[in-house]
């Protein structure tokens, strides 16, 4: 599945001075189909090479600041780029086999834009399927995307878990 942005970027908006919502959803929903597939590295591919960031914070302190809290994952791109290679690997224990997961999100909401910036807000249900359990996890996206040449691209992604704590889930190895 493809999901450059690309073609007919500017008649969605994206080359012009506004970034649409459905432009924003359609990107969206394409990302939460590329995890859901394990096709991590075209998921990788819609990060900003040069300053993508990837976090989720921890449950006890979900508005922290990533340089002085703990963080469950606070990733720049080359501590993304080796997560997505270690779980592709096949060697990564608590995903071998591949959990099955189905991300939906909902309630998407553009904040505000500034230049070829848009923040935006979304909820998302992450359903995980493995070994016979199903485990949700519930929370809230916040994305800096932003216009490139080639489309959308994602500066900054936050994944808050509205969990009080991971029990009885236990573990985030797979991409929330």
């Amino acid at each position: 599945m493809s999901v450059s942005l690309t073609s007919g970027a500017v008649a969605n908006g994206i080359a012009s001075g506004v970034i649409s919502r459905d432009t924003v959803e359609e990107f969206l929903y394409s990302e939460a189909q590329l995890i859901d597939s394990w096709q991590l590295m075209e998921w990788l591919a819609l990060f900003d090479e040069q300053d993508g960031e990837y976090f989720i914070p921890s449950t006890d302190l979900p508005a922290g600041d990533s340089r002085q809290a703990l963080y469950l994952i606070a990733d720049d791109m080359p501590r993304l780029r080796s997560r997505v290679l270690q779980l592709l690997s096949g060697r990564t224990w608590a995903e071998n086999p591949p959990s099955r997961t189905r991300h939906l999100v909902t309630n998407v909401q553009i904040k505000s834009q500034t230049g070829d910036e848009v923040y935006v807000e979304a909820n998302f249900v992450v359903y995980r399927m493995r070994f016979q359990n199903i485990d949700p996890y519930i929370g809230r996206y916040s994305y800096i995307l932003r216009r490139t040449p080639d489309g959308l691209k994602i500066r900054r992604r936050t994944a808050t878990l509205d969990l009080e704590v991971l029990r009885p889930h236990g573990k985030v190895s797979f991409i929330v």
